[in-house]
């Protein structure tokens, strides 16, 4: 069986490569962009099974990156990553049909554990 694939997008190369690691320790196949830009340059590219995306990025924030992965492929399951969850966030992440909404200010522990379980709960429809 082949590998879900997982996009993640995070301007924070730390973070980005800490969760990336963990996520291929969970068995996954992570391709790991800085950008909204090449966040969408990817799902075009690589037709990724999930797409785990920061709410917060320079330039082209997460709601304008995920409209322009919506244009290409409106089913592609999306969690969307914040360390500032507010209520515009939770809003357009219902209206853009985000799967889950995970703190990344909870803990490490706490933030990769429901990491892990949004992703097998999307990983679930990806099969």
């Amino acid at each position: 069986m082949a590998k879900i694939k997982i996009l993640l997008v995070d301007d924070e190369p730390d973070f980005l490569n800490l969760i990336g690691t963990r996520i291929r320790s969970w068995g996954y196949e992570p391709t790991m962009v800085k950008s909204g830009e090449e966040a969408v340059s990817a799902v075009r590219d690589k037709s990724p099974d999930i797409v785990i995306l920061d709410y917060r990025l320079p330039e082209m924030d997460g709601i304008a990156t995920l409209q322009k992965i919506r244009e290409i492929d409106d089913k592609v399951a999306v969690i969307m990553l914040t360390a500032y969850p507010d209520k515009d966030a939770l809003k357009w992440s219902e209206k853009l049909n985000v799967s889950a909404f995970v703190p990344k200010l909870s803990g490490h522990s706490d933030m990769a554990s429901s990491l892990k379980s949004a992703i097998e709960d999307a990983a679930k429809l990806c099969r």
